[in-house]
């Protein structure tokens, strides 16, 4: 009777371990497809995140010094992600599906795509339209996606990630970050980072194009000066 008990032990340890992998194993897979995506008439639903953290000390246990010119804005560092074949960068955003909120959609894209977990700040940091690549040669909103950009504090990264292959994650101050934004609505969206963080001045809503109500929603269907269209 004991060896058998031994042996029905044995095996449940097995299962459950066996059981345990794979859901990591699930854990950590990018989700794909659009079976489950959200929709808003016609437009897709996106969430997207601005992940950023307090400015480590350097090697020698320095803490970050700021200039007089920079507002404290050095002591905040934002993350970034590549895609292939392009020397500018994005913030980390994706479809938002129907079993999850949109903060949970947020999350899930940050862990996905650049590998970090973190606190959101449920009040966006602004909502945007994009084209989507199948319609980016047309003026109609069509097709386009509505995307929810939130604000991230970073509390953990992971050393893999679903997406590290096509997606390299880097860490830059503000300043940096600006240059390297691909579109006009993630340097609006950083902006408003750094006004609720209170680094800068609030400034106007529309920098380089007229925001389409008093939301914050922003039509991206004009080329930005490089050519590039944003997509979703």
């Amino acid at each position: 009777m004991s060896g058998a008990a031994c042996d029905c032990s044995a095996a449940a340890a097995a299962a459950a371990a066996a059981a345990a992998m794979s859901s990591a194993d699930a854990a950590v897979a990018a989700r794909t497809g659009r079976l489950k995506q959200r929709y808003d008439n016609e437009f897709r639903l996106v969430a997207g995140c601005v992940p950023y953290r307090a400015k480590k000390d350097d090697e020698a246990g320095n803490p970050p010094c700021s200039s007089d010119d920079d507002d404290g804005a050095a002591e905040v560092e934002v993350l970034m992600i590549s895609t292939p074949n392009r020397a500018d960068m994005v913030f980390p955003k994706g479809g938002w599906e129907d079993d999850e909120d949109v903060y949970q959609a947020a999350s899930r894209e940050a862990m996905e795509e650049a590998g970090v977990k973190g606190t959101i700040n449920r009040v966006a940091l602004g909502h945007w339209v994009f084209k989507s690549k199948s319609s980016q040669n047309s003026s109609s909103p069509r097709g386009a996606c509505k995307g929810y950009i939130f604000a991230m504090e970073v509390t953990e990264e992971l050393q893999s990630w679903p997406e590290q292959e096509t997606h390299h994650r880097r860490w830059l101050s503000p300043a940096q970050a600006y240059q390297m934004c691909r579109y006009d609505w993630m340097r609006e969206a950083l902006t408003a980072l750094l006004e609720r963080l209170s680094m800068i001045e609030p400034v106007a809503a529309a920098t380089t194009q007229d925001l389409t109500d008093q939301t914050g929603m922003y039509m991206m269907l004009q080329a930005t000066t490089d050519g590039a269209v944003a997509l979703c």
